[in-house]
């Protein structure tokens, strides 16, 4: 059974202290969802929790392993997807989930991943042309093409409609389910 926690995190962003003496514990299918102000640390804990910086005390583990033991493996094992969609405006959005399904082993699929947000009929058109909340959906779909652990998800409804937050409330019951 894995295991995903935190423990005694502070995190500073340059001279400034966001946090200190946070932990968590998650195990399979657990889901934690981080609630609070701008600028109270909710991104930065994501970003601890990916790898992508070092608490300045405490310690991140999976399975009682600490992350900074085995970093490529923790890499593989999630999807993180921040608040900035991060979709290349001249790819289409099939390119879009093509490149990133490529980085990563067993992609489960380009097009099942468009449609899995309701993309498909937006397949070939640019990036550059779709609404925020089309972008923030294929960022989104980005988690679909290829199997992760760990979902890492910085305020994913944001330029969302309510069906399309319905649609990732479903895929995070699933993903959650699934363990």
């Amino acid at each position: 059974m894995s295991r995903f926690r935190g423990e005694d995190l502070t995190c500073m962003r340059g001279e400034r202290l966001v946090f200190t003496g946070l932990g968590f514990d998650l195990g399979p299918g657990d889901a934690l969802l981080v609630l609070g102000p701008n600028g109270s640390g909710k991104s930065s804990l994501l970003r601890l929790m990916a790898g992508l910086s070092r608490p300045v005390t405490g310690w991140l583990a999976w399975d009682d392993v600490r992350l900074t033991e085995e970093p490529e493996r923790h890499r593989a094992r999630l999807h993180y997807v921040g608040h900035e969609d991060a979709v290349k405006p001249q790819l289409t959005a099939r390119e879009n989930v093509a490149v990133w399904a490529g980085l990563r082993a067993n992609p489960t699929g380009t097009g099942a991943a468009l449609a899995a947000f309701g993309l498909a009929p937006l397949a070939d058109l640019p990036a550059r042309l779709l609404s925020a909340g089309q972008k923030r959906r294929l960022a989104l779909s980005r988690v679909s093409a290829t199997p992760a652990t760990l979902w890492l998800l910085d305020e994913p409804t944001v330029a969302l409609d309510r069906e399309s937050v319905t649609t990732f409330e479903a895929a995070v019951a699933a993903h959650r389910e699934a363990g």
